[in-house]
């Protein structure tokens, strides 16, 4: 039985494990350009998913002037299908202040279905980013 874990990050060794699982997918992966993915990073609040203690995943949430914002969620190909999105998505809606009045993403395309089973409803017209197609989802 794999262990899948996800922890709020302390430590700079994690924070580095958590960017070379955001390299590897956005811009090895998705080819998206290194200086979008890597901004905001002192302003938010960062997780790392563990998969028998191996990084499979990261994500980070951050106040911003419309709400907070849930973003950067990447999981290493081979431990898609794993629920490891599920996990991390549950552990950073666990973490956000009791205030938080707004809470919104922009979803790839492929994770819309994930979004909405956690209570997040899709806003407005398909839009670009880094070349990718998303929606912004706000949770209602």
């Amino acid at each position: 039985m794999e262990i899948l874990q996800v922890n709020k990050i302390r430590t700079q060794e994690e924070l580095e494990s958590a960017f070379a699982v955001r390299k590897k997918v956005f811009v090895e992966e998705q080819h998206c350009p290194p200086e979008l993915e890597y901004e905001n990073e002192d302003v938010s609040t960062h997780f790392l998913a563990l998969m028998d203690n191996h990084p499979c995943g990261a994500c980070r949430w951050r106040k911003t002037d419309k709400g907070y914002k849930l973003e950067r969620f990447a999981v290493l190909k081979e431990f898609r299908g794993k629920r490891v999105g599920q996990a991390m998505l549950a552990a950073v809606l666990d973490d956000l202040p009791a205030d938080a009045d707004l809470i919104y993403l922009h979803a790839q395309l492929d994770a819309v279905g994930l979004y909405a089973k956690f209570g997040f409803a899709v806003e407005g017209e398909q839009f670009e980013e880094a070349g990718i197609k998303h929606f912004k989802m706000v949770k209602r």
